[in-house]
């Protein structure tokens, strides 16, 4: 029997779905999901292998037009993706009209390789709006195959995952057959520390945060980690401590909690806050926290 292979890159607008929609297919939990735009701020790839194939899922940042470094370097994750790709998906939900980058949607719509383009959040909407959407997106991006779906109701994820396997070529695996993403430990805990402060914080505070690992023990029983809260200003410092230390305290249990269900271990996590001044502005900066790959 012949082994199919390939890369197959999600892109979308910010707050489509493209995060949960690659863990339905993955079947795990890589990619973290809030409600808040700019979540996924790397490219993550999730594995997904069988007997005869092996299916490279990558999630990206939501397209935007980038106001500073970091969202120009999270806009290189994107551009990447189209670069090598074997299928494309591109993600839109119920309601809207258009890509946010003009440029990127030309790439799109001009694509040499497969276009699954996804219609999520459709138990959102009834069955007039439904073929409305689908007719819009028909004359748009014509050589695309549109497939009505809900990621988080993993309704036709299924339908979508046998059509990519599909279209991937023949050719053998390009990641041992037991990986399951191309990212260390030490990632999945910054996002996971990451996705709370997303979720505990408002405004800015969320954004001016990025997470580093700086120490990671495992035994055979326990994980020993030391995390660092990089933020830029001394008063996001304090925002982010809260009163006598209870928001980070509650940042730190609800963390400990989800890495404990990913590493099917009991986890030990300290957090410390750190100013890191301008750090996203920081060309040397952003290549230290693995954005800038130039």
């Amino acid at each position: 029997m012949e082994h199919k292979a390939g890369f197959v890159n999600i892109i979308g607008n910010p707050n489509v779905g493209k995060s949960t929609l690659m863990n339905a297919l993955v079947g795990e939990r890589l990619s973290i999901i809030t409600s808040k735009a700019q979540t996924t701020r790397h490219r993550i790839l999730g594995i997904v292998n069988g007997d005869d194939f092996q299916m490279v899922l990558s999630d990206t940042p939501g397209i935007i037009k980038p106001a500073y470094e970091l969202q120009s370097s999270m806009m290189g994750f994107v551009k990447n993706a189209f670069e090598d790709a074997d299928v494309l998906i591109y993600m839109v939900e119920i309601g809207e009209k258009e890509l946010k980058d003009e440029a990127f949607f030309n790439k799109i719509i001009h694509s040499k390789i497969p276009v699954l383009l996804l219609l999520n959040k459709i138990d959102k909407s009834n069955q007039e709006e439904l073929e409305e959407q689908v007719a819009l997106w028909t004359e748009k991006v014509p050589n695309a195959e549109i497939f009505p779906i809900s990621a988080l109701e993993n309704f036709n994820v299924q339908m979508v995952f046998d059509r990519i396997i599909e279209l991937l070529p023949v050719s053998p695996p390009f990641y041992p057959k037991d990986a399951l993403t191309d990212k260390p430990e030490r990632f999945f805990v910054n996002e996971t520390i990451r996705e709370k402060i997303l979720l505990n914080y408002e405004k800015e505070i969320p954004y001016a945060v990025e997470i580093e690992t700086e120490e990671f023990f495992e035994d055979e029983k326990i994980i020993r980690i030391r995390a660092v809260i990089m933020v830029e200003r001394e008063t996001q410092k304090g925002i982010i401590i809260g009163h006598k230390g209870g928001a980070l305290k509650r940042v730190g249990i609800q963390a400990r909690e989800d890495l404990e269900k990913f590493f099917g271990k009991q986890i030990f996590l300290e957090t410390y806050v750190k100013v890191n001044k301008d750090w996203r502005s920081s060309a040397f900066q952003l290549r230290r926290f693995g954005y800038n790959q130039k």
